[in-house]
């Protein structure tokens, strides 16, 4: 739904309601960006956002979204790489696996329902008994979410004083786990308008979020290192009214 990329918006809302977007306690949300790696130079899938949208219309953004209860429910195929699980529960209020896994799915099936993409496997036939809603949509597709190929990213938390806060983690999977593709998801009166690939240097050249840019410059760090699942992750927030870049 885009609401992964609040971090930064270019300055601070209008007086009125500011005491009460301080107060927000930023939701957990996840996105998911899918990378392309098979030609010569590696390539991000971005949405461009409706321009009727309230909330960064035009924007290209990576498919994501808030955290569902149902997440927690979903059955899927392998789990995450346990220092992939380590990173994801470093600093929360209540670590635990299935915390881990359901910032996991959630990417997973925000992308299903923004681009029409299912990330997982088709081997073992339709997942049983899914959750309503997206899930028993992604379900019926005969694809069962994958875990394995999941890694994180970044971690930006949305600054005190915006009208809706998000605690985001950015993922990043190979395009080689996209098990299918459901047509219709992308068009002109949805979220997303339009679906890009392009190449990480081309990427910046879009009109994106300031959140957005550095997701890029961090993925091409991480893949210029070979996505080692031990490095740190950066952890983006603001305390006391000054922007950090700390380490998790």
């Amino acid at each position: 739904m885009g609401v992964v990329h609040a971090w930064i918006r270019g300055g601070r809302d209008v007086n009125a309601g500011m005491e009460r977007a301080k107060a927000l306690r930023p939701r957990d949300a996840a996105t998911l960006i899918i990378v392309d790696r098979d030609g010569p130079e590696p390539k991000v899938l971005m949405g461009k956002r409706h321009a009727d949208h309230k909330f960064m219309p035009s924007k290209y953004v990576f498919p994501g979204g808030r955290v569902e209860p149902e997440d927690r429910r979903m059955a899927a195929a392998g789990a995450l790489d346990p220092l992939v699980e380590e990173k994801l529960n470093m600093r929360v209020p209540r670590p635990s696996p299935s915390f881990a896994r359901a910032i996991a799915l959630a990417a997973i099936r925000e992308t299903f329902e923004e681009t029409g993409l299912a990330i997982g496997v088709c081997d073992y036939g339709a997942p049983e008994d899914p959750p309503p809603g997206a899930w028993a949509r992604f379900a019926a597709a005969g694809v069962y979410p994958a875990l394995d190929a999941i890694d994180f990213l970044a971690r930006a938390i949305t600054p005190p004083g915006r009208p809706r806060r998000f605690d985001a983690r950015f993922l990043v999977v190979d395009a080689g786990a996209v098990a299918k593709c459901i047509e219709g998801v992308v068009r002109p009166e949805a979220e997303l308008v339009e679906l890009v690939w392009t190449p990480l240097a081309k990427a910046r050249e879009l009109d994106l979020p300031n959140i957005t840019h550095l997701a890029l410059d961090d993925l091409t760090e991480a893949l210029e290192k070979g996505l080692e699942r031990g490095r740190p992750r950066p952890f983006y927030r603001e305390l006391h009214g000054k922007r950090l870049r700390e380490e998790l």
